[in-house]
């Protein structure tokens, strides 16, 4: 039996670090092999990840003679011979395999299939943590030899049989990953175990690797010489002594890190650095850095990639599905159209504009187009693909089949295959050639039966579980986590998220397995996963041009260095010496101030032809509103969705209330609120307005009419008589009388002493009506309405506010002598259109609240206005 050789890798002390690594490792191999009598062709050197092979490789052949063999646990196994092909209901490592199977382990048993019934989310949570639970535990299997793996089970399965009073569910959970896991083939790792070299060496960079251990124990029993170069710190300093002090940027926020990150890596490459490593730390930030620095013509090599579901590609999957649910909202189906190659055409647009126009907020209320027109058409050949989707039950294969002739269908198929990420969606989602030739796949498939939400989360969950590397970009720049950073022989690094969120930070907790469970297993705890990380940043800390970045805040949350890179600095501090000072590369380029002026244009074609209340109001308000409604006809797009707004409740509540009057038979107040809370229920399904969305509102009025029905009869008692309701008016305006003014009066009554009373229903403010009340020549709406009954109207006139909100009784808010406002009101009106059409200025005020929620901001550059 001879034991495992360990010895530290001799660097000289006068050679740059990681780039003498290399060759001082194959002199220490072959001087080793040497020494224990065994031909170095017949070693097997085990290094801790691929992208060190080609650089050892490199190394050997430099040196000269004969080389070892040189691999990873993984690319050994591979080359040992194929995987063990998993039986159906065995975890076998692919993501959208052992989800589907997970799920039905657990739907199988009675406790699972309640659960799935009352909590489909929490569910859905624990089919996840089930998979990465199971994951976690045959890896920790595979560390553990052949002949003991066995006994391995037993202790672990005798760790897991205590049910605790707290966490029954997730102990329930984690005992079903053990003896599914338990279940699982053999990984091919085993195969190492069996084979005989001559000696077997490994590299440790990053901490010890428990597979490595284990096959080296083994093989060393039997008497293999075994030898571990250990490449890492040998003590817990993470700065090397006589190492460059790296630097640090502290940005202001995301996009001024990810400018400053890929600046800095641009001015590396400037300065004739070859290879670049930009550290995937935080991956979002990251995705942006390589944006920008796609921009400045530098295409880096990706070795992290990026989740799938990020995609173009998957988004247009999603869309799809999304817009084939059996609630779907027009936005979702003009969110998938305008993804399709032909989605910018006309008929997208004009159905569109259709539903904004009639208010179709869902898809299934496009059956309602009028029949014949090119809306129609348009919709029923789109209609037909997502036909194919309709909703029930069936087979994950069957939903596939389907799913891949509505993408043929609309031309998106054709259009995915040509796209790098589009085969990799379909390959995800198993809509490739490749999946009729797996047979596991295609029973798991077969046996998986869920409706449409269902195969939507499946979909989602497939492609945000898959990860998206694109083709290999200029190798002068890398993409690369800090796990890969090792004895690579980079000339500088560019860190960005080296803040203390995403660096250093305190390890998630497992989902299902405690600390104690996790050493119990073997399975690596908190502090076993914070030392491997602060092994892999001492590893890093041997590169030259090392630059660290992060910024202030993130949103709304302030940030701090990392813990690591405050060590670093103590380490520093204790030397005497400070980080580096980091200088912004980015180019200052200075801009002449092009001061923006508040716009004032006039008069371009003729005066709109009518004006409304809203009109007179918006010209009162600002000028340039006006002139941008008015005179431009601009207009918001209405939005599409099916949720109850203010306004909706509005329109209801007017239909309401003029059906109410307009079919009045006097009578109790407890019939008549019966009577108006039936006509809500008439007018809401006359509107098309579902009850749960339109449940708020029903609610408001419930307690709004009987209020409403005492104010009526206290009324009656007065001698007011209901007149007309939703009555339009219209009149020249005298000064100019090719301009009509029109509106809409809510209401008329007719008191006994021949008196008219106009009455303007209100559901917002009431504070803000009275302020305005207060001084009569600022309101506009009723002295507008005024001016529309005053002409031919001798009697008496006066007009009120009513305000419907609340939860006191109804109280009539009158405009002081409204005829004279009135009067006052289409003097100024006219003087002011005759202005207009001599061409007088229309300015932008740009003050008060009207700012606030003007649509027209954009447009005015309220906010780049000089001086303001």
């Amino acid at each position: 039996m001879a034991a495992i050789a360990r010895r530290p890798l001799e660097i000289p002390s006068t050679a740059p670090m990681v780039r003498a690594a290399w060759p001082a490792l194959a002199q220490q191999c072959a001087d080793w092999a040497e020494a224990q009598g065994v031909v170095l062709r017949d070693c097997i050197v085990l290094l801790p990840f691929a992208q060190l092979l080609p650089l050892a490789q490199q190394a050997f052949a430099a040196r000269g003679g004969w080389q070892p063999r040189l691999e990873t646990t993984q690319t050994l196994a591979r080359a040992l011979g194929p995987a063990a092909v998993p039986a159906p209901t065995q975890l076998c490592g692919d993501a959208a395999i052992d989800r589907l199977t997970a799920d039905q382990l657990l739907r199988a048993q009675s406790v699972g299939a309640q659960w799935a019934r009352h909590d489909p989310r929490g569910f859905d949570r624990g089919v996840a943590m089930l998979v990465e639970t199971a994951r976690a535990l045959v890896q920790a299997a595979a560390a553990v030899a052949p002949d003991r793996r066995a006994d391995w089970w037993h202790s672990a399965r005798g760790v897991l049989a205590p049910v605790p009073a707290q966490g029954a569910r997730e102990r329930w959970l984690a005992r079903i990953a053990l003896e599914w896991a338990a279940q699982a083939p053999d990984p091919a790792t085993d195969r190492l175990y069996r084979h005989r070299p001559g000696a077997w060496l490994a590299v440790q960079a990053g901490g010890s690797d428990t597979f490595v251990e284990s096959l080296f124990a083994g093989a060393a029993a039997q008497g293999t010489p075994c030898l571990v170069i250990d490449a890492d710190a040998p003590d817990e300093t993470l700065w090397p002594p006589g190492a460059a002090a790296p630097a640090l940027a502290v940005c202001h926020g995301f996009e001024d890190e990810a400018q400053c990150a890929a600046a800095e890596v641009l001015a590396n490459l400037a300065a004739g650095r070859r290879q670049v490593a930009l550290v995937g730390q935080d991956r979002l930030l990251v995705r942006r850095v390589r944006a920008l620095l796609e921009r400045a013509g530098v295409q880096p090599q990706d070795e992290t990639g990026w989740t799938l579901s990020t995609t173009r590609a998957a988004a247009q999957l999603m869309l799809l599905l999304r817009a084939a649910a059996p609630r779907a909202r027009t936005d979702d189906l003009f969110d998938w159209l305008k993804t399709l190659p032909s989605g910018g055409t006309d008929a997208v647009e004009r159905l569109e504009q259709a539903c904004r126009r009639l208010g179709l907020a869902r898809v299934d209320q496009l059956d309602g187009l009028p029949p014949g027109s090119p809306e129609a058409e348009a919709w029923s050949v789109w209609r037909s693909t997502l036909d194919r989707l309709r909703d029930q039950r069936r087979p994950l294969a069957v939903w596939l089949r389907l799913l891949g002739d509505a993408l043929e269908a609309c031309g998106a198929g054709a259009a995915l295959r040509a796209d790098e990420a589009g085969r990799a969606v379909l390959q995800a989602v198993r809509l490739d050639d490749r999946a009729l030739d797996q047979p596991l796949w295609r029973e798991t498939a077969e046996r998986s039966v869920m409706d449409l939400a269902e195969l939507t989360a499946w979909v989602d969950e497939a492609v945000e579980e898959a990860s998206f590397q694109p083709a290999s970009g200029n190798a002068s720049v890398v993409v690369t986590p800090m796990a890969r950073l090792a004895l690579r022989p980079f000339e500088a690094v560019v860190w960005p998220g080296a803040d203390d969120r995403h660096l250093g930070a305190p390890p998630a907790p497992h989902p299902l397995l405690g600390e104690a469970l996790l050493r119990a297993l073997g399975l690596p705890d908190a502090g076993q996963r914070r030392l491997r990380e602060r092994q892999l940043f001492a590893q890093a800390m041997r590169l030259p041009g090392l630059t660290f970045l992060r910024r202030r805040v993130d949103e709304d949350e302030p940030l701090g260095d990392s813990p690591l890179v405050q060590r670093i600095r103590l380490e520093l501090a204790e030397a005497g010496r400070p980080l580096a000072p980091w200088v912004d590369p980015r180019r200052v380029v200075e801009l002449r101030p092009t001061p923006v002026a508040r716009p004032a244009p006039a008069l371009l074609a003729a005066l709109p032809a009518r004006l409304s209340a809203s009109a007179a109001d918006a010209l009162r308000d600002c000028p340039y509103r006006f002139f941008v409604r008015h005179l431009l006809r601009l207009r918001e797009d209405e939005e599409l969705d099916d949720e109850v707004e203010k306004r909706d409740y509005g329109t209801w509540l007017h239909a309401i209330l003029y059906r109410f009057h307009a079919e009045r038979v006097p009578g109790d107040a407890e019939a008549e609120t019966a009577r108006l809370l039936a006509l809500a229920e008439d007018e809401r399904e006359a509107q098309g307005l579902s009850q749960e969305s339109a449940l708020p509102f029903a609610a408001s009025l419930a307690s709004l009419a009987p209020r409403y029905v005492a104010w009526l009869h206290a009324r009656d008692a007065d001698g007011w008589v209901w007149r007309a309701g939703e009555q339009e008016r219209r009149r020249p305006l005298p000064a100019l009388p090719q301009v009509e003014l029109q509106g809409v009066i809510d209401r008329v009554d007719r008191g006994a002493d021949g008196r008219v009373e106009l009455i303007d229903y209100k559901t917002g403010s009431v504070d803000g009506l009275r302020r305005k009340l207060r001084r009569p020549l600022e309101d506009t709406q009723l002295a507008f309405y005024a001016a529309l009954v005053d002409e031919g109207e001798p009697a008496p006139l006066q007009a009120a506010y009513l305000p419907l909100d609340g939860s006191k009784a109804l109280l009539p808010l009158p405009h002081p002598q409204v005829r004279d406002s009135a009067a006052a009101l289409l003097a100024g009106l006219g003087g002011e259109m005759l202005r207009i059409r001599d061409g007088a200025p229309l300015p932008a005020l740009g003050e008060g609240s009207t700012c606030d929620f003007c649509e027209a901001r954009g447009l005015c550059r309220r906010d780049h206005w000089s001086g303001v």
